[in-house]
């Protein structure tokens, strides 16, 4: 059924992303060919947003206080964000830190995904039309020959 393709296409995906970072001429194959890249900043996007998804919660319940007006006569006091991480905690529990989580480390993967590939792909326009010197991709640690290099 459906869950042994999805199963076929993850392997598919790990299989093709450790091949090509396995490949000593990875970084002279097109951009669009792998999904490394994409696959990478994917994961490292929706990564960043796991990791602070609460401070996020925290800072939209600081954020959608109401504003006290002129015309209110009653004390409003505004908490703080130590305040509404406890009121949270205490209503909620600690999953209440990632409620609505999901759509956005969805979005976070494809946009960091699509970030990721655009970078990529104009940087391998750059070094084929000649734009760029200096070291290729993957190199990292390797002494370059940029503008920069002495």
């Amino acid at each position: 059924g459906y869950k042994s393709e999805f199963r076929k296409l993850l392997l598919g995906i790990d299989k093709q992303i450790w091949n090509n970072a396995d490949s000593p001429n990875s970084h002279d194959a097109p951009w669009s060919t792998t999904l490394s890249i994409p696959m990478a900043g994917g994961c490292a996007g929706a990564t960043g947003w796991a990791l602070t998804f609460p401070m996020d919660c925290v800072r939209a319940g600081v954020q959608g206080q109401p504003i006290p007006s002129s015309q209110s006569t009653g004390q409003l006091k505004k908490k703080g964000a130590l305040e509404i991480l406890k009121y949270l905690l205490e209503s909620k529990g600690f999953t209440g830190l990632y409620a609505g989580v999901s759509p956005s480390i969805a979005r976070a993967f494809l946009v960091s995904g699509c970030r990721f590939s655009a970078y990529e792909g104009a940087m391998w326009l750059c070094r084929r039309s000649g734009l760029t010197t200096g070291a290729k991709s993957g190199s990292f640690g390797e002494e370059g020959h940029g503008a920069y290099d002495d």
